[in-house]
């Protein structure tokens, strides 16, 4: 997911330095979705590590 949202960064830094103002803002927008996505999903699986970590048999 952290890679999709690189890819979508490059493309955004790419579009905006050759003049694509729209392209750019729309793969920004979805890089920056992808990296909030990709952070709370790192944050559900932290959790959840840190409950099995916990568990008593």
């Amino acid at each position: 997911m952290l890679k999709l949202a690189l890819l979508f960064l490059v493309i955004s830094i790419i579009a905006g330095i050759f003049g694509f103002g729209g392209l750019s803002a729309a793969t920004a927008g979805i890089a920056k979705i992808l990296f909030f996505i990709a952070i709370v999903i790192f944050l559900i699986f932290l959790i959840l590590g840190l409950m099995a970590g916990k568990a008593i048999f």
